[in-house]
């Protein structure tokens, strides 16, 4: 898995709809994220994507590939919670567009404060267009690297993966994530492979897992056993906190689970029906106000309630 002396990361991609993030994910990993029959024939990404990319220092960063079109956005919040760095896409002919800024806001709600913007489809416009397209770039999100590459062409893809590596390099909120700590993975994805039964993906949030690990699936209160685990594929004894993770489960119904759930160790974890916040407005949040909370990979409907004599009557 790398540099074992570095923590685990995973990378999360940003960007508006069509500015190229899942071809650059491709030219960088080898790897088509786009996996399901609607997106082949559309064209754009529609649900979260994985894959693995090896820095030039030996580090393997796990990759979310997730879509960038405006109905998809639930989608992209579902991929974006436990990544650690970002990788903003800009197409150089269109510039910013709804949902860069969009998923740069959640990026900055989510305390994502480290990664590098691409500044695609370098090949497609002249040297003076690149230049502009570059500089909007850098004003839009400073202190972060800005590299102009092609898919296409493979340029810049060098320097894309060394200002990734510099990134992670310097990257402050892995010191945080506990190994240590007690099991918690959300689940993205659940389905059923033949031989093998029912698997469910995600980032690894805290803890380690592995092979005969006894868990619960939260919220619904079902007990597991691991039988094997996976990262990108390959087989490993034990999985770690910031790796993606695929875990078979014996005995458990591909209904029984879906994205949101949480495997975790049993009694580590409470459910509870309400979350004290202290909320960030990015404009005014009324009393009252029905809401979609956002909390690991699910969505859930909800009602924001002010501190105060209605919330002591909960």
């Amino acid at each position: 898995m790398g540099d074992g002396s570095k923590p685990p990361l995973c990378l999360g991609t940003a960007g508006h709809v069509d500015h190229g993030k899942t071809w650059l994910v491709r030219a960088l990993t080898g790897k088509d994220t786009d996996r399901l029959p609607e997106e082949k024939a559309r064209g754009i990404s529609i649900d979260l994507g994985y894959a693995p990319l090896e820095l030039p220092d030996g580090r393997r960063l796990s990759v979310v590939d997730v879509p960038g079109h405006e109905r998809f956005v639930r989608t992209m919040v579902a991929g974006a919670t436990g990544i650690d760095l970002f990788l903003l896409v800009i197409d150089a002919a269109e510039g910013p567009r709804p949902q860069t800024h969009e998923h740069l806001a959640i990026i900055h709600l989510l305390g994502i404060d480290d990664g590098v913007v691409a500044v695609t489809k370098a090949d497609a416009v002249d040297a003076e267009a690149l230049e502009l397209a570059l500089e909007e770039a850098r004003k839009l999100v400073a202190g972060a690297a800005v590299v102009a590459v092609s898919a296409k062409t493979g340029e810049g893809l060098a320097e894309l993966l060394t200002a990734l590596a510099r990134a992670a390099d310097s990257l402050q909120r892995c010191v945080a994530r506990e190994t240590e700590a007690p099991t918690r993975l959300f689940v993205d994805r659940a389905f059923t492979l033949r031989g093998i039964g029912t698997v469910a993906t995600g980032t690894l949030w805290s803890g380690s897992i592995g092979a005969g690990d006894e868990l619960r699936v939260d919220p619904a209160g079902l007990d597991v056993r691991i039988r094997s685990v996976q990262v990108h594929d390959r087989p490993v004894e034990r999985a770690v906190a910031g790796q993606r993770v695929a875990v078979s489960l014996p005995g458990v119904e591909r209904q029984a689970l879906r994205r949101g759930d949480a495997l975790v160790e049993p009694g580590a974890f409470p459910t509870s029906y309400r979350l004290d916040l202290v909320l960030e407005q990015l404009w005014p949040i009324r009393d009252g106000l029905r809401v979609r909370v956002h909390h690991g990979t699910a969505a859930i409907a909800a009602r924001v309630v002010r501190v105060g004599e209605r919330f002591a009557q909960l």
